[in-house]
């Protein structure tokens, strides 16, 4: 699964999503991050320059071309929650800490609570 996080200094979650200045990308297999990636958004500059509609036209193109399939963060606003849920992206709230540690806890604890699919036959 690819997962994208907000991350500020010494790769803790930023508390920012829309606003946040630095992402990273993590692939996470079998409960292991294999790779991360951290990307220079400037988020917070580019926020106010345009309208909503554009700054969330930002946040999905770089989202779809790193293959995002989840968003794990602190906090963002319902409108960008909605969007990423139209687009079929998991969006896992309340995040905090060490952000790999968050993306390794929240992608397992998420695989572990999917229903197993019935093992009895007829």
């Amino acid at each position: 699964m690819i997962v994208c996080v907000p991350v500020g200094s010494a790769s803790v979650i930023d508390r920012q999503w829309g606003r946040a200045d630095r992402l990273a990308i993590a692939e996470v297999l079998d409960g292991q991050i294999v790779s991360w990636q951290e990307f220079d958004a400037g988020w917070s500059r580019l926020h106010d320059e345009g309208t909503e509609g554009s700054h969330h036209a930002r946040v999905v193109r770089f989202l779809l071309e790193h293959r995002v399939q989840a968003v794990v963060a602190a906090h963002m606003g319902d409108p960008m929650v909605h969007m990423l849920e139209k687009l079929g992206m998991q969006v896992h709230l309340g995040a905090s800490g060490d952000a790999r540690v968050a993306v390794r806890a929240t992608i397992t604890s998420h695989e572990t609570a999917e229903p197993q699919p019935d093992q009895t036959t007829s």
